[in-house]
């Protein structure tokens, strides 16, 4: 009993529910692991009562919680003395009084581990802020400073983070394409897609489509590979999500290219000439993206354009990046610095290179000061492209322009871990329970945030990482949303079977969502598919967070389709508005695999099936021609069931009658590409992440093709004539001088 209370305390849940109705409790061994990754002792009777006993005594003696968030107009609630004063230093470095007020408020931002204990010392003081915004009794939203001065003299100080009620939502409803920014190449592309790609595709899209937004697979940067293990091409497994990777980089674009002379323009010249090769390659000789060989040849190259001084503006501005991005930067330059020398996994570093702030390192430092040099050069090139993708996207129209994606984790053995390993969970990695569709559960391999340690520093981490991905972005796509309530953890050595909950301050975390996103004026949207405890969707609505929704997957489970255990598909005006709705994902078959049955066979030949091949083509068959009968029912199939683009168009004329503030077109689906850019479950058995957008034929397709596709453009005429507002921008693409606001409304 005890040992649950104190699992309670610090968040950790003893059982779950992998089903309605079905409890599993968790065992006994891991609840004690998880335990200890949050630096509590629970192995015996004992440490477990000494634990609750220090528990007890640290919510009696210290005057404030490690951190406070609230929303304007709310009221903490705070346990303290009598006669305690209050003020608050903004994050301006002003001061402001704010005293008690009278009445109660909601205990706002403060976990229930630290919720106050009963105690006839102290009282519930509801503390108050004003909704105005200006003036000396008023508090912005921003991360202040919260003071307290007991009369026994105690003093104390937490961070307080002062949010807005909701997100920045879409100014008007809008189209899009979702692309996986690698499989995008064009004719200077070097075998991979890069930011030169995207801000064409952003600048084209917006003009001649109408399109509202471009959204991105994650552009982090990746753990670099080595000779014997290739670089992981997934990038929801980076090794920082603070800086994006400069593999991304169009080398022609960087200024000093054009001022390289001599023997480095020959071979610059000779690099490109490879460069080529590898995109012929992938274009026209079907051999997959090697992100390995693209960024040997980048590089290279970028080495050389880095010998071309930076004029006194250049040089003004690179300085005032470093400043700007501060310790972040230089421990992620200093970790790539130490990967070329020592190799990428951090752990086998020798041993004074373990702590990022032991004098070792700072030594290290010292002696590899060139290549730290180089790596934050190249992290300020990476940005100055990004944000010219996304001047290029807002020039063209876009009411929003580059949806950037957020992974749920960082690689065990890469910068952000080696970095930040005070508040990352060590021995811990994230995944998923057993559920009704994987019975053995979901290791991830990602170590997951600590959350006492986030709150203890006033969640500054997870503030820097929201505020470096949002410097160039309209909006923020949130992978597995859910975690910024809870996540799976799994010990090391177990199964993810083994695993528990573990639940985190999600008013906390939504609210300095909230703050990043209302400061950046992006909308955000949560990928919340599959399991999704109850109250959560309801929560990141109020809060003005979109949802997914994708058409396969809507439907009515609980009204069912006039016959038991069958769930008719959701007709449109049933959808929620508050969603990006859209027809398949980067983890999906592509609409045009779904509708002809191809993604089974695939499973089938991969071993992927869990049961026989007709028993799979069957029931998919039936789903289909539910929607199918749905899409003719409605009018929006006049072509007929026959016809695959048809059919494709119908899926769109369906999304784009649905309420969905924003409908995403999944760009291979534009050509009819039969091929999943990533298949769960699979390794080396597929080639994940490394395929470039095809047509129905299996052939790649370049940037300059897709833009004169016949088809593409037929599709996009009917998401366009569907989308109010679009012809209009397509007349008129509406440009923003530098003194116009590119803040979303609110």
């Amino acid at each position: 009993m005890g040992r649950a209370r104190l699992a309670e305390l610090h968040g950790v849940a003893t059982s779950y529910e992998p089903a309605p109705g079905r409890t599993v409790r968790v065992p006994e061994d891991t609840v004690v692991a998880v335990l200890a990754a949050l630096g509590v002792d629970g192995s015996t009777p004992r440490s477990v009562r000494e634990a609750l006993d220090r528990h007890d005594r640290r919510q009696r003696d210290r005057l404030l919680p490690p951190c406070v968030v609230v929303r304007p107009g709310a009221a903490p609630r705070l346990s303290l003395p009598e006669g305690t004063e209050l003020r608050v230093r903004t994050e301006g470095g002003a001061p402001c009084a704010w005293g008690p007020a009278a009445g109660d408020g909601p205990a706002v931002g403060v976990s229930a581990a630290d919720r106050p204990m009963a105690d006839g010392l102290l009282k519930d003081a509801a503390v108050g802020l004003e909704e105005a915004a200006d003036g000396p009794a008023g508090l912005p939203p921003g991360a202040h400073t919260l003071i307290a001065q007991a009369p026994d003299g105690r003093h104390a100080t937490a961070p307080l983070i002062v949010a807005p009620h909701r997100m920045p939502l879409p100014p008007v409803r809008s189209h899009g394409f979702l692309v996986q920014l690698y499989s995008l190449l064009s004719a200077r592309s070097w075998g991979m897609g890069d930011l030169g790609d995207l801000a064409d595709l952003a600048a084209w899209s917006g003009r001649a489509l109408g399109a509202g937004f471009v959204q991105l697979n994650p552009l982090h940067a990746a753990v670099p590979g080595t000779p014997a293990a290739p670089t992981d091409p997934s990038p929801y497994r980076p090794s920082s999500r603070r800086f994006p990777d400069p593999v991304h980089l169009r080398v022609e674009d960087v200024p000093e290219y054009a001022h390289l002379r001599g023997a480095a323009r020959e071979r610059v010249d000779q690099l490109l000439e490879a460069a080529a090769g590898l995109r012929t390659s992938v274009l026209r000789d079907g051999a997959l993206i090697d992100r390995d060989a693209v960024w040997a040849l980048k590089s290279e190259a970028l080495e050389l354009v880095r010998t071309v001084p930076l004029s006194p503006g250049r040089r003004a501005a690179y300085c005032d990046f470093l400043a700007e991005r501060g310790q972040a930067l230089e421990d992620h330059a200093l970790w790539c610095a130490l990967a070329e020398a020592h190799g990428p996994e951090w752990r086998t570093w020798p041993d004074q290179l373990a702590d990022p702030r032991s004098a070792g390192t700072d030594r290290a430092r010292g002696e590899h000061l060139d290549r730290v040099d180089f790596h934050c050069w190249l992290a300020w090139l990476t940005d100055v492209q990004l944000a010219a993708a996304q001047r290029a996207a807002r020039d063209a129209g876009m009411d929003i322009g580059l949806v950037h994606d957020l992974a749920v984790g960082v690689h065990p053995s890469g910068a952000d871990a080696w970095a930040l390993q005070d508040v990352f969970a060590s021995g811990m990695s994230i995944g998923a329970p057993p559920d009704a569709f994987n019975s053995r559960g979901q290791d991830w391999g990602l170590p997951p945030w600590r959350p006492d340690a986030l709150a203890a520093t006033g969640y500054a981490p997870y503030r820097d990482l929201l505020r470096g991905l949002l410097r160039h972005a309209g909006a923020l796509r949130i992978d597995h949303v859910m975690g910024l309530f809870r996540l799976w953890w799994v010990p090391e050595g177990c199964e993810p079977t083994e695993g528990c909950y573990v639940r985190y301050d999600a008013e906390a975390m939504l609210g300095v969502l909230a703050l990043e996103a209302h400061r950046a004026g992006a909308v955000v949207i949560g990928e919340d598919l599959g399991t999704v405890e109850p109250g959560v969707r309801e929560e990141l609505a109020a809060r003005g967070v979109l949802g997914t929704s994708v058409m396969w997957f809507e439907r009515d489970y609980d009204g069912g389709a006039g016959r038991p255990g069958r769930a008719r598909p959701l007709a449109p005006e049933e959808w929620r508005a508050g969603c990006l709705a859209t027809a398949t994902t980067h983890d999906l078959p592509s609409t045009a695999a779904r509708l002809t049955g191809d993604h089974i066979e695939l499973r089938h030949r991969l071993g992927l099936l869990t049961r026989p091949p007709a028993e799979e083509r069957a029931a998919e068959a039936v789903e289909v021609a539910e929607w199918l009968a749905l899409l003719g029912r409605l009018g929006l199939l006049p072509e007929g069931p026959g016809d695959e683009e048809a059919a494709i168009k119908a899926v769109h004329r369906f999304l784009l009658r649905t309420p969905a503030m924003m409908v995403g077109v999944w760009l291979p689906d534009a050509v009819g590409d039969r091929r999943p850019q990533n298949l769960p479950g699979t390794w080396d058995e597929y080639p994940n992440w490394r395929l470039p957008i095809a047509d129905a034929r299996g052939r790649a397709v370049s940037l300059e093709e897709l833009v004169a596709s016949p088809r593409l453009h037929a599709l996009m005429a009917e998401v366009a004539r569907l989308t109010p507002g679009a012809a209009s921008l397509r007349a008129t693409p509406r440009t923003r001088g530098a003194g116009a606001s590119d803040s979303l409304s609110v």
